[in-house]
């Protein structure tokens, strides 16, 4: 959060556009600051002075990006050995799912980043399912 931003804000941060591709701390604190806003925001309303919130900000995520999966038998997976491929259900193009937390929060697209590094571009945020009582 910077100097400017106060937890009554309800704009979400933004992020700086550049002509490269930003670092991968840079994508990665870019997207936790806007869904930690997002919390925030609603949360601001009713938490006067935002101390409950701003606690929160500093809580580390387990953030996993998840190429795909595969089911195999055991007997497959005993004589896996250096060279072996396993195949995934996903194809090359089709997005990947951000996982946070154990929880599927959104969907998007394997991107280079620098000369060496992978980077997922958001292209779909998953709304929770919550059932119609």
């Amino acid at each position: 959060m910077s100097d400017n931003d106060t937890p009554e804000s309800t704009q979400p941060p933004e992020i700086p556009v550049t002509g490269t591709q930003p670092t991968k701390g840079e994508a990665h604190a870019a997207a936790a600051e806007t869904l930690l806003h997002t919390l925030a925001s609603k949360h601001a309303e009713s938490d006067a002075d935002g101390q409950n919130v701003n606690a929160m900000l500093n809580v580390g995520l387990s953030v996993q990006i998840v190429l795909g999966q595969s089911r195999i038998p055991i007997s497959q997976l005993l004589n896996l050995s250096r060279g072996s491929v396993i195949e995934l259900e996903k194809k090359i193009g089709e997005p990947v799912d951000v996982v946070i937390n154990d929880r599927l929060v959104a969907r998007g697209d394997l991107v280079k980043v620098g000369d060496n590094r992978l980077g997922v571009t958001l292209t779909e945020i998953v709304k929770d399912y919550v059932p119609k009582r």
